[in-house]
Parts: structure tokens; sequence; C-alpha cells
């Protein structure tokens, strides 16, 4: 799946964000999940402080 907005973003699903940081545009490499009160961490429910600008759909398959 491509990059798609970040206001697309579906709730409540495991997903790959793209961030912009002081280094450029990086993905993280972990799953995130939207909620009405921002991002969390997929695994274990913590909060993320990031600012995403793009998403895509999390592949287990792809990752480390």
């Amino acid at each position: 799946m491509e990059w798609q907005p970040i206001s697309s973003a579906p709730f409540d699903r495991d997903l790959e964000l793209a961030v912009l940081d002081h280094e450029g545009p990086h993905a993280l490499v972990f799953p995130c999940r939207r909620t009405l009160h921002g991002w969390l961490r997929s695994e274990g429910g913590s909060s993320v402080d990031v600012r995403p600008t793009h998403w895509r759909e999390w592949r287990e398959a792809d990752k480390p």
C-alpha cells in the first residue's frame, strides 16, 4: 500500500506512520493506532508524541 495523507488515517488499526524531524522524513519502526486523543503504540498502548504526515497499513512481514 502506498503512503496516504494522515488526515485519512483510520481509527483502531495497526498503522505505519511517517514523520518529519530534524533529520528529514522517516517511518516509525513500530505500529501505532489512531485514537480520538492521539496516537498510541499498538503493543502496550503507551502514548506516542508524534505529528505524523502520512500513514500506510502495518505489514509485519516487511519489518525487521
